[in-house]
């Protein structure tokens, strides 16, 4: 009797070991998915759930599948706060990926680092991102990378002066400036003068206007797609022609800038980590996947976040379980190989190397490489 009692017992519970070990792994997202710097995040969770696809096909930790829940900050940090406390604390997720901007990050990541939830940025390129704290991670290279590539492609195309623009109302932009003018000075580069407007400006003449009269080669630009397409659509009506060049920040390197600026924007060079044409099996085939599924190429963003989501799957993975301490350390351990290249992170939690940048050119509305 007391035999056939514990075998009930050993085989009711069989099916409850079951169906907990087939619950999915909760992964959050925070992007911008409205509003006008939607562009960035519609990329990134589009490469996200890409990614995510092909994941699901195996799963992870013995055939788990990931349940991603992105959330939309709108640009606004405290939505994105908003955000990560939802994931966190209705959906428990064990990793969370993103916000988009640095300046949501700055916003979002103290309240992730405090509840000990590993979060990865995949396009937040601020000075500082990491130093919020050890759960903090980026796959994107920060600014003080990528600019100073950008600006040896200038110089070897003669510019010798420069004028900077910045907008001066959030974090990323104004990190960018700081990034760009430090790069311009330590190249010899003359900067003649530093101009600044609101990232909801639309009117840039005055700025322009004193440029304009000051003949720099080049103009640096460090803002979101928006104001730098409204820079750039006024300059040219104001005379600004193929003889200055002008330079982009990260923010300029979405498809959305020859979108809105049309031919305005032809010639703008900026630095970039990643490359829709570059020649690598990976990157082949996730431009043709990427393809299929949207029915468009995909941009830097896309890329990066495609990429991070599988750094984050094999991390939980190697972890051995869905729990985030041991994410974030075997986070720490990530040696991955993708479509950006060979990845690994520094000891800050930054990505190791900077070898992949290249510096694009617009031409038509789209980019290709400067030759």
């Amino acid at each position: 009797m007391l035999r056939r009692l514990l075998l009930a017992t050993a085989l009711a519970a069989l099916p409850v070991l079951s169906v907990a070990q087939a619950q999915p792994v909760a992964v959050g997202a925070i992007e911008i998915l409205s509003g006008p710097n939607a562009a960035y995040g519609v990329s990134i969770k589009a490469g996200l759930e890409l990614a995510l696809d092909e994941i699901n096909v195996k799963g992870i930790l013995s055939g788990r599948k990931v349940m991603l829940t992105v959330e939309d900050s709108a640009a606004n940090k405290d939505q994105a706060i908003n955000a990560a406390r939802k994931l966190i604390g209705r959906d428990k997720v064990v990793a969370i990926i993103g916000p988009t901007l640095s300046n949501e990050m700055f916003a979002v990541g103290p309240v992730t680092n405090e509840r000990k939830v590993p979060t990865l940025g995949t396009s937040t390129t601020a000075t500082g991102i990491t130093d919020i704290g050890p759960y903090i991670f980026r796959t994107s290279l920060p600014e003080s990378d990528v600019i100073p590539v950008t600006l040896k492609a200038a110089m070897a195309r003669g510019v010798k002066s420069v004028a900077l623009m910045y907008a001066n109302d959030d974090a990323f932009s104004k990190s960018g400036f700081d990034v760009m003018k430090a790069a311009a000075e330590k190249a010899g580069l003359h900067i003649v003068a530093i101009e600044s407007f609101g990232s909801k400006d639309t009117d840039f003449s005055a700025q322009l206007t004193k440029i304009k009269g000051l003949k720099p080669d080049a103009v640096g630009i460090s803002a979101l797609v928006e104001p730098v397409s409204g820079v750039l659509l006024q300059a040219r009506q104001l005379g600004f022609g193929p003889e200055t060049l002008f330079i982009g920040g990260n923010g300029s390197n979405s498809p959305k800038l020859g979108e809105i600026a049309g031919a305005a924007a032809d010639g703008l060079i900026v630095g970039s980590p990643w490359f829709v044409a570059k020649k690598d099996p990976l990157n082949t085939a996730f431009v043709a996947s990427f393809q299929a599924k949207y029915g468009k190429a995909p941009d830097q963003f896309a890329a990066q976040a495609y990429d991070a989501m599988k750094i984050m799957a094999i991390a939980i993975d190697r972890a051995g379980a869905a729990e985030p301490e041991k994410i974030r350390d075997a986070l720490a351990k990530t040696d991955f190989t993708g479509v950006m290249g060979p990845f690994s992170f520094t000891a800050n939690r930054d990505p190791a190397s900077t070898a992949g940048v290249v510096v694009l050119v617009m031409k038509g509305g789209k980019f290709t490489v400067l030759e």
